[in-house]
């Protein structure tokens, strides 16, 4: 269970952070667990590996990446050969989700215009790839990244594309509405999309959106079909995760008493959303629906 305990630590704590790393390093978490107690019976080793999935899930309660990874796992316990079934569907989850953030990547890029300037929010691989491939099809294009306080995955993101030989500006999350008059289009990544269209991603993304949605610019979100959460499509709503409030800042005595809050997440209407940007192509945030029933008809009831 060693395995398992430090991949929750390091999810739990965002030392793995990102939905598709999170979803890749569950799924790994799960095959080596596997592979470690393959030598058990087959009743105590299907027990052992949904204990050890439920313990993963518990980690970060918003992002649909990890339930979804665990699930599509677990779901070989249910088939001839549990043992050697576990292992290959996690291997198959990694495959595929590295295989769908290049798809991704071809498909946005032709969003991307020769001479785009970009807004991104936060630190997600899908929304990188994106702007990578953009860049690599030859395109002249400029990137304006937010810090995303107050983990500031912006700056990774940053330092990302600017070592790719990107044109990159850091600016504080609260100067978007000043900038955005010099943005082209906007693309972020997601946590999970709901099956009415609505996007959950890092706090401050659904004011991104707004202020796009005022100011005419398209607003684009780069999302594996993983990330659609299936239970939204039977009435069950995203739980927000709150974070440690010394996330924010640790006062002074003289500002002791003093509340803080803060919320990793928010959601973003699916009204300000103009596209989705999936592996399986661009589809309206209204096309949801129809990727939770096609890809998801595992889902328990």
């Amino acid at each position: 269970m060693e395995i398992i305990k430090e991949t929750y630590e390091k999810i739990k704590n965002m030392e793995i952070r990102g939905a598709g790393r999170i979803g890749r390093a569950a799924a790994k978490a799960l095959k080596e667990y596997a592979i470690k107690i393959s030598h058990l019976s087959e009743e105590e080793f299907i027990k052992k590996m949904k204990e050890a999935g439920n313990l993963l899930i518990s980690a970060r309660p918003t992002a649909v990446s990890l339930p979804n990874a665990v699930k599509y796992v677990l779901k070989g316990l249910n088939e001839d050969n549990p043992k050697e079934r576990a292992i290959e569907r996690a291997d198959e989850f990694i495959e595929s989700s590295l295989k769908a953030i290049e798809k991704i990547g071809k498909y946005g890029a032709n969003r991307i215009k020769d001479g785009y300037t970009i807004l991104t929010h936060c630190n997600s691989e899908a929304a990188i790839s994106v702007i990578k491939t953009a860049y690599d099809e030859g395109k002249d294009i400029k990137v304006f990244c937010t810090e995303t306080r107050p983990r500031n995955q912006g700056y990774i993101t940053a330092k990302t594309l600017y070592d790719y030989g990107i044109d990159v500006t850091l600016i504080v999350d609260s100067a978007v509405r000043y900038f955005m008059r010099d943005i082209d289009i906007v693309i972020v990544g997601a946590d999970a999309i709901t099956a009415n269209g609505c996007l959950v991603n890092k706090i401050g993304t659904s004011q991104i959106a707004l202020i796009a949605n005022e100011s005419r610019v398209p607003f684009l979100t780069a999302a594996e079909t993983y990330k659609f959460h299936p239970k939204t499509i039977v009435g069950e709503l995203i739980e927000i995760e709150e974070r440690d409030p010394e996330e924010v800042t640790t006062f002074e005595d003289k500002y002791k008493g003093i509340k803080i809050r803060n919320p990793a997440f928010d959601v973003t209407p699916a009204k300000y959303i103009d596209a989705i940007i999936t592996e399986i192509g661009l589809i309206p945030p209204q096309g949801a629906w129809y990727i939770i029933e096609k890809y998801f008809g595992w889902l328990e009831k």
